[in-house]
């Protein structure tokens, strides 16, 4: 079957042409003419499938026919991540070059002038993350009750990120009358309760089944003996024992991404870092290096996990065992894509064998298992003590690198910020015998009376305090006026 076959108009199939397909995938080839005919569509491949071409490409073909008007958009594309939202827009570009289609992109970390700019001159095709669209509804800047095809792709990733309750509540903002496309990778209960809600009479199209890795990637799994160190060392051979063109590094944590893309920028890696707590600019910047290839290795958490269409990767490494079976499958489907033959491997310790194994009873298939040896026990990482640590403990405090800082101690009488001394020099102890300077000492006003027998005996005047030293004033008594006028009288 060609593109010609499944109801496309010549511009569209001259664009198609133009980006180098030839031959539809079995999800577009199914899927295009449904969408087409009006249909509801529940869509279900593994990721690298084609899912966005066959959505995409009816919906052009279904925009050509009618107008915009300003705030009111036509079709709505739902993404549940700046990057896949971003992807998107790419691909209506690339197939809507022939067609004079407006397109708007609400995602985060962006001005909202610009947004505001494309909405009010009126859009055909509006792509946001449900929080940025969420802003501009409530705003006013925005009107949904034109939207004639409502479409939520990754429907899966949206459910683990917790867009689902901002999806049902734009669901209930567009007119009940739309078209809705509904694509995921897996069908959990919760994703199929949102089928049942808000489609109608849905055409299911499974072209493979849920949560299957492609054929054409290789999986292994390293057993690493030892911690976090003995990982970043199995990494960095595996990098450079394997023909690796490029690669994407996963990692759990945020904070682990960081720690790894600097462990391979100092063992001289072409690596950089990628996570949601990056700005927007910078995430854009660091995905197109890696594509164009100015970036070798990229190291990411599971924002970068779903859809994203880098075709040419050819390594897949699970530094981290992710907590979610599915993630996995979405992992290692960035690379093996489009035929093309594409490695997975994952490095494993004691603590991960319940997380492997709830992978392999997900895909339904063992997954090959390797012992990494022979790790130099000279340079394995020592325990540290609770002062490397950087606990929260007395003298020490853990900063934003994870190093620990000293504590600088309060003198007596100044502030810790006040102190000559730095933080990491030994503040030197006060003299034993050291006291206030002497002063002249002024004689008391009243002479001290002796103690009692059984009070404790007097302390050396010498060593008293200068303050205590002071002369102090009694005040007079006042005199009271009944008892001046008989002193009056008594003298008269």
């Amino acid at each position: 079957m060609s593109f010609a076959e499944l109801g496309l108009s010549p511009a569209l199939l001259k664009a198609v042409a133009d980006s180098g397909y030839t031959t539809p995938t079995p999800i577009q080839a199914r899927g295009i003419p449904q969408v087409l005919k009006g249909k509801d569509i529940i869509g279900i491949a593994q990721t690298g499938t084609g899912k966005t071409a066959s959505f995409t490409l009816p919906m052009i073909e279904i925009l050509a026919r009618g107008r915009a008007k300003a705030r009111m958009p036509r079709t709505l594309i739902l993404e549940p991540t700046r990057e896949l939202a971003a992807q998107v827009a790419e691909s209506f570009e690339r197939y809507g070059k022939y067609h004079k289609l407006s397109m708007a992109l609400l995602i985060g970390g962006v001005s909202f002038d610009e947004q505001d700019k494309k909405l009010d001159r009126g859009v055909d095709v509006l792509i946001a993350t449900p929080g940025r669209l969420l802003d501009h509804f409530g705003r006013g800047k925005l009107m949904l009750t034109g939207v004639q095809v409502l479409v939520i792709d990754e429907a899966d990733r949206m459910l683990d990120m917790g867009f689902i309750p901002d999806v049902e509540r734009i669901a209930k903002l567009i007119p009940f009358t739309r078209q809705t496309l509904f694509y995921s990778a897996t069908m959990p209960p919760e994703i199929q309760r949102l089928t049942d809600q808000f489609l109608q009479a849905p055409v299911r199209i499974e072209v493979s089944r849920p949560a299957t890795a492609a054929t054409t990637i290789t999986q292994v799994a390293f057993t690493v003996p030892g911690g976090e160190w003995s990982k970043r060392e199995s990494l960095r051979r595996l990098i450079n024992e394997n023909e690796v063109k490029n690669a994407i590094v996963f990692c759990n944590r945020k904070r682990d991404v960081d720690v790894v893309a600097k462990s391979l920028i100092k063992h001289g890696f072409s690596a950089a870092a990628l996570h949601g707590d990056l700005d927007q600019s910078v995430r854009t910047k660091t995905l197109e290096s890696f594509r164009n290839g100015e970036i070798r290795l990229l190291i990411a958490s599971d924002v970068a996990a779903r859809g994203l269409d880098i075709p040419a990767v050819s390594h897949i490494f699970n530094f981290d065992v992710p907590f979610q079976p599915e993630d996995y499958v979405h992992r290692i489907g960035r690379t093996g894509r489009a035929g093309r033959l594409g490695h997975a491997f994952m490095l494993v310790n004691h603590r991960d064998e319940k997380n492997v194994a709830a992978i392999e009873k997900l895909m339904g298939i063992p997954i090959e298992r390797r012992v990494m040896e022979g790790l130099p026990e000279e340079t394995e990482q020592p325990k540290r003590s609770s002062h490397d640590r950087g606990g929260r403990g007395r003298g020490g405090e853990r900063g934003r690198n994870g190093k620990t800082h000293e504590r600088p101690r309060k003198e007596h009488g100044q502030h810790a910020s006040m102190s000559p001394h730095r933080a990491s020099e030994p503040v030197p102890a006060p003299p034993v015998h050291a006291r206030a300077p002497e002063r002249s000492a002024p004689k008391p006003a009243q002479p001290v009376a002796a103690p009692a027998p059984s009070a404790a005996p007097a302390r050396d005047a010498s060593q008293l305090p200068a303050f205590l030293m002071r002369p102090v004033r009694l005040p007079e008594k006042p005199v009271k006026k009944s008892a001046a006028k008989e002193s009056t009288a008594s003298d008269a």
